[in-house]
């Protein structure tokens, strides 16, 4: 009984399709770096108050993307976060999966967090599994084809 009621909590976990507030205020606040001119850095506080983004959860965030070899940071009175590549070369797909992990719906089809679902008899011949491999395949083609700059561009546009 135990095993199958965690069976039923891997699903839900893997099977979320939102992205977390974590992932959303990371693109937001790479987005606001990427508007700026090369070479500058922003604080922390800066960030938080044009995005409104909690400046606590901020720092976990933007010390992640640090982390991940998007971010570099400095100290000090000119100190702050800055983007240590273009944005053209931070892909969204590198963001997600860095914050988020998979990006799958189900575990079954996820590429990097495979875990088998345990609904079906046979992964090849599941029509659930094949349409959203279809699914997978199409969100990764958008999100790996997209960049921050991508994200910077269109939000320029809307404003």
């Amino acid at each position: 009984m135990a095993t199958l009621a965690l069976r039923v909590t891997k699903v839900t976990l893997f099977g979320t399709v939102m992205l977390s507030k974590k992932c959303q205020y990371a693109l937001h606040a790479l987005i606001y770096l990427a508007d700026l001119d090369e070479g500058v850095s922003v604080t922390i506080g800066e960030i938080a108050t044009e995005k409104n983004i909690p400046k606590k959860f901020l720092e976990a965030i933007l010390l992640d993307l640090k982390n991940a070899g998007i971010l570099g940071s400095k100290k000090g009175k000119s100190g702050g976060y800055y983007l240590i590549r273009e944005p053209e070369q931070v892909p969204i797909i590198e963001v997600i999966r860095h914050i988020d992990g998979a990006v799958a719906m189900l575990p079954c089809v996820s590429l990097n967090f495979y875990d088998s679902c345990g609904m079906c008899d046979d992964e090849k011949t599941c029509t659930i599994n094949h349409l959203f491999g279809q699914v997978r395949d199409a969100t990764l083609k958008i999100l790996t084809t997209n960049s921050v700059a991508d994200l910077a561009r269109n939000s320029k546009r809307k404003k």
